[in-house]
């Protein structure tokens, strides 16, 4: 396989088409190795238009959607960024070549693990990964600037909310299948929060976050 021309097809055929237009993060994704973050059995399909396994049932996500949520974040080199859901380390990879410092949370000890060795490999210095259960985020260590959580929730808990500077934004995937939407939430004040949708989209679910009451008759 080629994989310089696996990476500009994945970004030129995925991505770009999927309204991921900002030229510093096109650029980005051509420089952040995607591969050295995929598991080994599944390094062939790293560009793929798909959502590749990781260890414990957990998954990537697809190119296209951690590009666009990237691009959406806005996030700016003088910021500290926060994530929920470490996975493989390489969306922590790309956030930290954008902000001044990341602390990514992953449930899962062995996908901790895995993330830290990957961001050590890659020689990412400016982010940390820490096993802990993300839903409540780190109340002591903001605000944040800037939240990201890598995978799908019902709703987002107002406690992660609150850790976001006043002009900070948070991005998630909200929702139950099948209708789940990507959605940037911004602290406008002090105690006032906007938000605005971005597109429609499925993403497999962080664990720990409270799922929505479910009626039957």
């Amino acid at each position: 396989m080629n994989i310089e021309q696996a990476r500009f097809n994945m970004i030129e055929q995925q991505i770009r088409p999927w309204e991921v237009l900002d030229p510093a993060v096109l650029s980005l994704l051509a420089v952040v190795r995607r591969e050295d973050f995929v598991p080994e059995a599944y390094r062939s399909l790293a560009f793929t238009d798909t959502e590749l396994p990781l260890p414990e049932g957990q998954c990537m996500l697809a190119p296209r959607i951690e590009a666009r949520m990237l691009q959406e974040l806005q996030v700016q080199r003088h910021e500290q960024v926060l994530e929920i859901g470490a996975g493989s380390g390489y969306m922590a990879a790309l956030l930290a070549h954008r902000a001044r410092q990341v602390l990514s949370l992953e449930i899962l000890p062995a996908l901790a693990a895995m993330a830290q060795d990957n961001l050590k490999r890659a020689a990412v210095m400016n982010a940390a990964v820490r096993c802990a259960d993300g839903a409540a985020g780190v109340p002591g260590e903001g605000p944040f600037d800037a939240i990201m959580l890598s995978g799908s929730v019902a709703a987002v808990p107002q406690a992660l909310l609150e850790q976001l500077k006043v002009g900070g934004r948070l991005i998630a995937i909200v929702g139950d299948e099948p209708v789940m939407r990507a959605r940037l939430y911004t602290r406008a004040e002090q105690r006032a929060w906007s938000q605005t949708d971005l597109f429609d989209t499925v993403a497999p679910r962080l664990r720990g976050f409270p799922e929505s009451e479910r009626f039957s008759f």
